[in-house]
């Protein structure tokens, strides 16, 4: 169940990037099929990487992403912001989905304030959580030190230490990838231990 809320996160980050940005031909936009026969799982202390097939492979990234049960936060925020037809487009979208665990790290009425406004810095944040086309964890970890272009303009910065992926925001703030490779009908969902911020 978790699995399928973070392939609709993501599936949902990534609509935003295609129909926010259109085709990229940036390192972090190649596209990477994975048959959906295959299983793989792989578990480290810092990441687990899963490929999911059949019944979720088969639902975009909100749907994935609301049926996994652990992005309310996310899934109430990208309706609010009006995000949710595009997240459910064709992608494919690469979304790095924040928990609710990652939210409920915000400041005291964070949350609140932006959800007053959500059009603007709410908008921001979201689409700044995706990456147009389906960037796998394979694809991820070749990028250490480099910049990935989001939906909302802004690039995150990807480090990777053995198994561990993180990814440095604007302000500088570090987050960490803590599952990989949730597949959605239209993209891919990895998911993060924070909320990542443009400014």
């Amino acid at each position: 169940m978790r699995r399928a809320t973070l392939v609709g996160l993501a599936g949902a980050a990534l609509l935003l990037s295609a129909s926010a940005c259109g085709s990229s031909s940036s390192p972090a936009a190649t596209t990477t099929t994975t048959s959906a026969a295959t299983t793989t799982s792989a578990t480290t202390p810092a990441m687990t990487t899963t490929t999911a097939m059949g019944t979720a492979a088969a639902k975009d990234i909100v749907d994935t992403a609301v049926g996994a049960g652990d992005f309310k936060t996310l899934a109430t925020a990208l309706t609010a912001a009006g995000l949710v037809d595009t997240l459910k487009g064709p992608g494919p979208f690469t979304v790095f989905a924040p928990t609710d665990a990652a939210f409920a790290k915000l400041p005291a009425g964070t949350l609140d304030t932006l959800l007053k406004d959500p059009k603007g810095d709410l908008s921001a944040i979201l689409t700044y959580h995706v990456v147009p086309g389906k960037v796998m964890a394979a694809d991820v970890v070749k990028l250490n030190g480099q910049t990935v272009k989001t939906v909302q303009g802004t690039p995150l910065t990807v480090h990777v230490d053995g198994a561990k992926v993180s990814l440095k925001d604007a302000t500088g703030k570090t987050v960490n990838v803590v599952k990989t490779d949730i597949a959605a009908s239209n993209g891919v969902i990895h998911v993060l231990d924070g909320v990542l911020l443009p400014k």
